[in-house]
């Protein structure tokens, strides 16, 4: 099995295909790669990163908005009154005043989500066909103040507990923003980043093939006629300036920031995870844990950790999943450093209903587990020919999101979904390291294969999490 220290990214992504074939993964939906895997490989540049609440995010996607010609495909897990869908509101106002003006064609703006309150989840169909939602269900502007769009609202959510969980934005079919954050009041630590190149294409077609399946199918030749307009990386970034701008504006968060990163022609992974109707529930705590479902996200979750040999950096909103957990025991044992960053009191609720147990207690388990591998592994003398320490043991660094200070402006939790693997392989997405994520809910990530791009993001997070994490392990420490 090839590790992932940084090598042919083909050579790493092969080895991975194997395992995933070996799974029936047919009936998903979407299941459109499944007969040929290796159609997930793509390549893709990154523009800006960003960091700030969900917030700070919008503000500066939406002023792109602006500048679309044809078409808007925003999809989205929780919908929610907020100043975020003043943002969206008003912006959608604007557009349509100016394609009325200008006499242009009505601009395409579809609206994919899954959750918008108790009532919502609870009456609404679960055929995947969806409910077509009203602009009054959404607190968007009426239909007489956006004449101008061609506006579709669809939402799906599967009993009892499938959400649809992935979050982007594709204008023009020619760039991508990814965001952790959903169209909310939420107050989260979040990020953002922005793509182009072939990798649209493929968040086109996941978007097509499950929101829009009754759509005619993509006129490849006329996406390729539109990317021969796309701009080069340098002015690539120019259209993403708005992210940039935002973090730098007076009335940005303090923890809201931005950096370019003018990376192009990465070898990217298209990490989709169809959501699942079984939770696999095991109501007696002796009963084995379950395997999770092989959708290409977990499989490449669990295949990474397995075959990491240095470093892992893990930040998610929770994290309850015991086959990820048990994969970090492993890794540990062969010798990995691993680094955790999470939210102590995070959806509480949520968490004990889906998976029985909160991030908390499966903290404290894992620590108490890696304390016992210390015990069991690193107990015996020194090697008495070199005198070497004999524990080949990992070390353990695990931490809690913690507000600088209370205030409308100041995140009170992580949400942000990031991991990074032997200081090459960057996995961002919607994909948390709980149950829910790894058993029912719709998820995507993708993973990018660049050290740079790694060790660009990992700082400007770092940077934000200054003075803003608690401890609550670390081996070796006091």
């Amino acid at each position: 099995m090839a590790s992932t220290t940084e090598t042919d990214p083909t050579q790493v992504v092969s080895d991975w295909i194997k395992d995933l074939q070996l799974s029936n993964i047919k009936a998903d939906d979407p299941n459109y790669y499944t007969g040929n895997p290796s159609m997930l490989q793509t390549k893709s540049s990154q523009h800006t990163f960003s960091i700030g609440s969900g917030d700070d995010i919008y503000s500066g996607v939406v002023p792109s908005l602006l500048e679309a010609e044809r078409e808007i495909i925003l999809v989205t897990c929780f919908w929610a009154p907020s100043s975020t869908l003043s943002k969206l509101s008003d912006a959608l106002k604007k557009i349509s005043q100016i394609r009325i003006e200008q006499n242009k064609p009505n601009l395409l703006v579809f609206i994919c989500l899954s959750s918008l309150s108790i009532s919502q989840k609870l009456f609404q169909t679960s055929s995947l066909s969806g409910k077509r939602q009203s602009n009054q269900s959404l607190g968007l502007p009426p239909p007489e103040e956006l004449r101008g769009l061609d506006l579709h609202i669809k939402s799906i959510f599967v009993k009892p507990f499938s959400v649809m969980h992935p979050k982007f934005i594709i204008v023009d079919r020619s760039k991508v923003w990814l965001p952790s954050c959903n169209v909310s009041w939420e107050t989260w630590f979040e990020g953002c980043i922005t793509l182009s190149g072939p990798i649209v294409q493929y968040f086109v077609t996941f978007w097509q093939k499950f929101w829009m399946p009754d759509r005619p199918p993509i006129d490849v030749l006329d996406f390729a006629n539109r990317r021969k307009n796309e701009v080069s990386a340098s002015s690539s970034t120019a259209t993403f300036r708005h992210m940039l701008e935002a973090a730098a504006a007076p009335d940005s968060s303090n923890i809201h920031s931005a950096i370019e990163l003018n990376i192009t022609n990465t070898f990217t992974l298209f990490l989709p995870s169809p959501h699942h109707l079984n939770p696999r529930f095991r109501p007696f705590p002796t009963q084995p844990v379950p395997p999770p479902y092989s959708t290409p996200l977990n499989s490449f979750l669990l295949y990474a950790v397995r075959t990491a040999s240095r470093t892992l950096y893990i930040q998610t909103p929770n994290l309850t999943s015991a086959p990820f957990i048990a994969s970090l025991t492993s890794a540990l044992e062969r010798g990995v450093n691993i680094h955790i960053v999470t939210s102590e009191k995070l959806m509480r609720l949520e968490q004990l209903v889906t998976a029985g147990t909160t991030t908390n207690r499966c903290v404290r388990s894992l620590i108490s587990l890696y304390k016992i591998l210390l015990k069991s592994s690193c107990a015996g003398p020194p090697d008495g020919e070199t005198g070497a320490d004999r524990c080949t043991v990992g070390g353990l660094k695990i931490e809690y999101y913690s507000p600088i200070e209370a205030g409308k402006k100041e995140p009170v939790q992580s949400h942000l979904k990031l991991t990074v693997v032997d200081g090459w392989i960057t996995i961002l997405g919607s994909g948390n390291m709980d149950r829910a994520s790894w058993y029912t809910s719709q998820e995507l990530g993708v993973a990018f294969f660049d050290r740079v791009l790694a060790e660009k993001i990992v700082r400007t997070v770092e940077t934000g999490l200054d003075g803003r994490v608690k401890k609550v392990y670390r081996s070796g420490g006091d």
